[in-house]
């Protein structure tokens, strides 16, 4: 009978040990999970919050400065081009055939001046009849004013032929300037890209007729503005050059370094926020027009100091987990950036802060943890 007692005592201790394991264990991963990071030290700057957005640095409508009947394009919507590249091409038959015309006139007209002048042949035998009426005025045979007469009817004939060479060069001028003018329009009907970019939209096709000034497509530069705009009470610490790091909401978390490139000394009227430029760290064709995101201007930076993740931060206060249980920490904020914040007081190096889904704990409660990534 002892043994079967001491038996049941021994099966009953066990039963009752597991039975408690059991129910640690079970209150233990009933709790709720915490992901925390601890508190590290590092560098922490004094950013300057800002909007921003990705523009094309200017885009343009192409248009004809001709009317006339499109009979070749190269363009297409989303096609990149280079700067001076063959666009469109507009009808040239008419004005070939005008400038083949003004082309004969004109060798015709050289032709005509070449054989030459009436009144040169006249000014040439009345400046050979003049030396004559000279030496008879000399010898006194012929009196004075017959000689001036003489000298002005001279003078009138040379008067015409001057006139006639002004007229003639004229005619010359006129002829190559109309030619100038008509291939100047030929042209001006192959449009080229003004700039390197990329058709945004066609708006005509081969066989449509255009007007003069119609649109035939808009194209956008592919340079880009990354514009940044800052609140004005912000504004006086900008300067030129100055870090910046830039997230833009279609590529998450990731941020990409920047600077400063250019400041407008002006607010916008209507919102009252000053634009700076951002020269950013990231290729081209990942600068889409119409990304927008968040800036961060660093105007400080204090070495060495307590860092926690900026999102572990509601208002003045950090949720600690020391021991399994969550502790309200009331601490005091320095520099905030766009992913971190510097702590002065309130938490020591290498605690554990809630930084994830902060909405979801309250003070005291138990919670078991899990070591987010710094």
């Amino acid at each position: 009978m002892p043994n079967r007692s001491s038996a049941f005592r021994v099966r009953l201790f066990v039963g009752l040990g597991l039975f408690i394991v059991l129910a640690v264990a079970l209150l233990y991963f009933t709790r709720p999970m915490a992901k925390v990071v601890g508190v590290v030290r590092s560098k922490a700057v004094n950013a300057v919050p800002g909007s921003v957005t990705v523009d094309a640095e200017y885009q343009m409508e192409i248009k004809s400065e001709l009317g006339g009947r499109i009979v070749k394009t190269a363009l297409d919507d989303g096609k990149h081009v280079k700067k001076d590249e063959f666009l469109v091409q507009l009808d040239t038959g008419d004005l070939e055939i005008e400038i083949d015309q003004l082309q004969n006139d004109y060798e015709a007209l050289k032709s005509r001046l070449a054989v030459g002048s009436q009144a040169q042949l006249n000014l040439d035998s009345a400046q050979a009849a003049f030396a004559n009426v000279e030496r008879l005025h000399k010898l006194g045979q012929m009196s004075d004013s017959d000689f001036e007469n003489q000298r002005r009817a001279l003078q009138g004939i040379e008067q015409q032929r001057k006139l006639e060479q002004v007229d003639n060069q004229n005619k010359i001028d006129s002829a190559e300037n109309g030619l100038k003018a008509k291939r100047r329009q030929l042209q001006k009907m192959t449009i080229t890209a003004p700039f390197d970019g990329v058709v945004e939209k066609v708006l005509a096709r081969p066989g449509d007729l255009i007007d003069l000034g119609a649109p035939i497509a808009i194209l956008i530069s592919t340079s880009r503005t990354v514009v940044a705009r800052i609140s004005e009470e912000d504004f006086a610490g900008i300067r030129l050059g100055q870090k910046a790091f830039v997230r833009f909401l279609s590529y998450g978390n990731q941020l990409y370094n920047a600077s400063v490139s250019k400041i407008l000394p002006t607010a916008d009227p209507d919102t009252q926020r000053y634009e700076i430029f951002l020269s950013v760290d990231l290729p081209l064709d990942r600068l889409v027009p119409g990304l927008t995101g968040e800036a961060s201007i660093v105007v400080g930076e204090h070495e060495n100091t307590l860092i926690v993740p900026r999102r572990a931060l509601f208002g003045n206060s950090l949720f600690i987990v020391k021991n399994g249980r969550v502790q309200l920490r009331k601490v005091s904020v320095g520099y905030v950036g766009l992913n971190e914040a510097e702590i002065i007081e309130g938490v020591d190096e290498g605690e554990m802060v809630i930084a994830d889904e902060i909405d979801r704990f309250r003070d005291g409660d138990r919670v078991r943890t899990v070591l987010l990534p710094q």
